[in-house]
């Protein structure tokens, strides 16, 4: 990644804080992993976006490296300081949009399943466990993509054949627990659509021969100022959701005009 790449995925910045749209695919900081083999992450290339402060910013939170959108970086230790102080109390607002293969029948609800590692040897990856730290995400239905009748069925105007195939969710983590919302939608019955972890995607299949991870960060809300309205900030869409979420009724040309109507002049 250039530093000009680096530059062009702000998308909000003031004196204390930056909102950049992650990539999928790259991890935002060197696990140990990544430090033995040499691997890029995110982190790397934050020296593009110091602005003429002395030191670059550093991570406020995390994302998986397999999903996108808006990622909050702290630009100096005091800033990074209440940034921690507001995520630790829950105070920041985060909104993701998935597509899952399947769905509920409802239209909104909460998962609130507590939450533990696997085992040792799998690292990060999770599993629910009563036993576990709790965990809750609220999600709502944006859409639906459904089966094609069969042939001859005649089905009536407003009626389709009942199986959906994929459902475009919105979903909110009350709480920050790892792969949370990969785990919980998993657990449902409806896993996230490309994760080859807790969903379908097979993992022999390789990262270029298989669906990438349909989870976005869609959008961030922080109240970082005491005498103004919380900070909203929005990610737009990746490429490689696209066409999962058109069939679900998500519109690319919507899309485009809302983030037209934001732009700075």
């Amino acid at each position: 990644m250039t530093p000009e790449e680096m530059v062009s995925r702000l998308l909000y910045r003031d004196g204390l804080m930056l909102v950049i749209d992650k990539p999928p695919g790259i991890a935002v900081h060197r696990g140990p992993k990544a430090r033995q083999s040499g691997g890029e992450s995110l982190e790397d290339h934050f020296g593009a976006l110091r602005f003429g402060l002395p030191r670059a910013p550093a991570l406020a939170h995390r994302l998986d490296r397999d999903t996108s959108g808006c990622l909050v970086l702290g630009r100096h230790r005091k800033a990074l300081a209440q940034l921690g102080k507001l995520f630790k109390r829950g105070a920041i607002g985060k909104t993701y949009w998935a597509v899952v293969e399947g769905g509920s029948a409802a239209n909104e609800g909460e998962i609130e399943l507590p939450l533990g590692r696997l085992d040792v040897a799998r690292g990060w990856w999770m599993k629910h466990d009563p036993a576990g730290q709790p965990a809750l995400t609220k999600w709502k239905v944006m859409g639906r993509s459904y089966s094609p009748p069969t042939c001859g069925e005649g089905l009536g105007e407003g009626q389709d054949n009942g199986e959906h195939q994929l459902t475009w969710l919105g979903l909110e983590p009350m709480t920050g627990r790892t792969h949370q919302l990969r785990v919980h939608c998993a657990a449902m019955g409806w896993p996230i659509l490309g994760d080859a972890i807790y969903g379908t995607a097979s993992r022999q299949d390789g990262p270029k021969n298989r669906p990438m991870l349909h989870l976005h960060a869609r959008e961030v809300v922080v109240p970082l100022y005491k005498n103004r309205a919380p900070i909203r900030v929005t990610a737009p869409i990746p490429a490689h959701m696209c066409a999962a979420l058109t069939q679900c009724g998500w519109q690319e040309e919507k899309e485009r005009q809302t983030f037209a109507s934001t732009a700075s002049p």
